[in-house]
């Protein structure tokens, strides 16, 4: 082998080198940005005293917005149907008091910190509310698919078992 055959060799395999790197980082840096932009929305329980409000929140902790695509209700272990209307005025009409609630339709969007009850009572009262209690921490089950502005990932929030 002469030098020049080394030379070439040596070139070959450093710009190999160079494009492996090249590749590495623009991978590294896409998934940075979908990291940085992704959401993490949370389902939880809520019983503000302050404002004597109890009921399901949902949270956005994450950096980025929530898209919505879908819901699932589960009611004592039955499936009703979505988030919607219809669902919670099954879950409501039965009830002594009408919750107040907020529907997450596909394609609702979360943003980045916003916090929304999804079915709530105003002027929670403990004692006499108790019915309302069980129902949202054992009864129901809420949960939420979403994915972030890129799409395509799935994700899932429902509430904490207690």
């Amino acid at each position: 082998m002469n030098s020049d055959t080394v030379t070439a060799i040596s070139a070959t395999v450093v710009a190999m080198g160079s494009l492996w790197v090249s590749i590495s980082q623009t991978r590294a840096a896409q998934l940075h940005n979908r990291q940085s932009v992704r959401p993490l929305l949370q389902l939880r329980h809520t019983m503000a005293y302050d404002d004597h409000r109890a009921g399901l929140r949902i949270v956005n902790a994450g950096l980025g917005p929530a898209i919505v695509t879908s819901t699932t209700v589960l009611l004592d272990g039955e499936r009703i149907g979505q988030w919607d209307l219809d669902t919670r005025n099954r879950i409501s009409d039965p009830l002594p008091i009408r919750p107040k609630a907020y529907t997450l339709r596909p394609g609702a969007v979360v943003l980045a910190g916003q916090s929304i009850f999804l079915f709530h009572l105003e002027h929670f009262q403990e004692s006499e509310h108790r019915w309302f209690w069980e129902l949202v921490t054992r009864r129901m089950i809420v949960e939420v698919i979403y994915e972030s502005l890129y799409g395509g990932e799935s994700f899932k929030a429902v509430p904490p078992v207690t």
